[in-house]
């Protein structure tokens, strides 16, 4: 299991394939991201994930409203593809996929539950 990858180089895959996935699906990539790998949870932090269009509409309450349902309706458009990419790289099955985005500070959180524990399975 694992593909035959270390803990390190498996964060740094599902790393590049989010990037890739933001690039292609929201039309610009993140300015950081971060995988970490805890048992049978992937957790991956971006930063600097809006255009300047969601940021001038992040101003007022209701287009902070409106960022974050749009980013949500992405991301559920993309949703079978990016937990496709997580179990290739994994090679565990994803049975949830979680997130949320602060339009204030321009941050997104996506939670990968698994099926099994990645901590046992690559160690």
């Amino acid at each position: 299991m694992g593909n035959g990858q270390t803990k390190g180089e498996m964060e740094t895959a599902i790393r590049n394939a989010i990037i890739k996935f933001e690039q292609e699906f929201m039309g610009r990539g993140p300015t950081d991201v971060r995988a970490f790998i805890l048992r049978d949870v992937i957790l991956v932090r971006l930063k600097g994930v809006l255009t300047q269009a969601e940021r001038q509409l992040a101003n007022n309450a209701d287009g902070v409203e409106m960022v974050k349902r749009m980013r949500q309706n992405l991301i559920a458009q993309g949703r079978e593809n990016l937990c496709g990419e997580i179990t290739n790289i994994t090679g565990v099955k994803v049975t949830g996929l979680f997130t949320d985005i602060d339009a204030q500070i321009g941050e997104r959180v996506i939670v990968f539950a698994l099926d099994r524990d990645l901590d046992v399975a690559i160690s």
